[in-house]
């Protein structure tokens, strides 16, 4: 079961780069996008995280905070995030309780080969807490101005 559009998230509480302990109450007073992706420093993954970053200030002037999300240990994620140089923190979620509550740890299959791991997914909190949009099966190129375009064309109608 995963969080529906309409719905506030559960109780949780996850961890963050820059010393973040993160709950569902961090998520209030902001448009708030959470993306997860499969494993930091891979090519589609490197991506996507420069493409959110170098979108941050236009972001910022529309009242949202970013935060990537994905299985890597919290050094890991520093790592990523210093080479990088990204301008948002990365949730760290080893045990993959926080990804249960957006399911998007499935069943994948490369090359015929089945396993476990992360479908690229990105979800939008209104400034109450409420998942306005979600994005499963992201292609990398271009989402995160797709995820801006939403998030502008959704305060409009708001206005």
């Amino acid at each position: 079961m995963s969080i529906q559009i309409g719905a506030k998230l559960p109780q949780f509480s996850a961890l963050a780069t820059s010393n973040i302990h993160l709950t569902e109450a961090d998520l209030k007073g902001h448009y708030t996008v959470i993306y997860f992706y499969p494993k930091d420093s891979t090519p589609g993954c490197t991506t996507e995280g420069l493409e959110f970053s170098q979108l941050t200030p236009q972001f910022k002037l529309q009242n949202t905070v970013i935060y990537g999300a994905s299985m890597d240990s919290m050094k890991r994620h520093d790592n990523f995030k210093a080479k990088k140089e990204l301008s948002f923190d990365l949730i760290s979620d080893p045990e993959g309780q926080f990804c249960s509550l957006f399911n998007v740890y499935q069943p994948k299959k490369n090359f015929g080969i089945e396993y476990m791991g992360i479908v690229r997914s990105t979800f939008l909190f209104n400034p109450d807490g409420e998942l306005i949009h979600e994005w499963r099966q992201v292609k990398v190129k271009g989402h995160a101005q797709e995820v801006l375009d939403t998030i502008q064309s959704h305060q409009q109608i708001t206005l």
